[in-house]
């Protein structure tokens, strides 16, 4: 049974800790639509890359991100070009870290992010969405997990192993540990845990428990809305 479509979801967290996958799945089960933020950043640093842009001119880079056409359902387009894959590579992990540290340009993907869930049915994904996109969300949740779990998942994952060598598992956890300190440094919208967020650490927890923690606690949220009731969402299947 489908859930009517008025929640908005932020599921926050660093790299590494399972965002997409359970963003995808709750999506999926409730019938909203999801959201990967992380995508759109790397998409106006992939276009930015395109014209030959200088990253570090954030101006320039707004522009880009102020008149880019996005397509984010399923796949990730951007003015038309499908870049799901030609964003997961090292290239753009450096490139979107740059770009994302931006005020101008954060400023103009949050403002469209906002947009994207103003009338709820919507699960977002991303490392401010709690704090800074929707600090209002019905459900917050925010995810974690060790620095090695991280860096094993990151050095598994199919979406991120595209275009690139083999990579020793200490050079993952020193380009997770980069990010993270580029995140969580930026002046605008820097990663951090919502005050009202509900934690969870997935360390070495099965993406089906993981998925089950996070149903309950759109259970809860659907019991004080009324927008639902706990029949109406059941745990999503287990994915890896």
């Amino acid at each position: 049974m489908a859930v009517p479509k008025q929640l908005i979801i932020a599921i926050d967290g660093p790299s590494g800790v399972g965002k997409g996958t359970i963003a995808r799945l709750l999506a999926r089960k409730l019938g909203y639509r999801h959201i990967d933020t992380g995508a759109m950043y790397r998409a106006v640093a992939w276009k930015a890359l395109r014209e030959g842009l200088d990253l570090n001119d954030a101006a320039a880079v707004a522009h880009v991100a102020r008149e880019a056409a996005f397509s984010l359902e399923g796949r990730t387009l951007i003015d038309g070009h499908d870049v799901s894959e030609a964003i997961r590579t090292p290239e753009i992990d450096e490139a979107s870290a740059i770009v994302a540290r931006h005020p101008p340009v954060r400023q103009v993907l949050v403002a469209r992010q906002q947009q994207y869930g103003e009338h709820g049915g919507i699960v977002m994904e991303g490392r401010d969405i709690g704090t800074v996109v929707f600090p209002s969300a019905d459900v917050k949740v925010y995810l974690d997990a060790s620095p090695e779990e991280r860096a094993r998942r990151r050095g598994t994952d199919p979406a991120h192993a595209l275009g690139r060598q083999p990579t020793a598992a200490g050079d993952v956890a020193r380009a997770l540990e980069a990010r993270d300190r580029s995140d969580r440094t930026r002046t605008a919208s820097p990663l951090t845990m919502a005050p009202d967020a509900e934690y969870i650490d997935t360390t070495g927890v099965p993406i089906d428990e993981v998925s089950q923690r996070v149903v309950a606690i759109v259970e809860r949220a659907l019991s004080r809305t009324g927008v639902g009731t706990s029949a109406d969402v059941t745990s999503p299947e287990s994915s890896h």
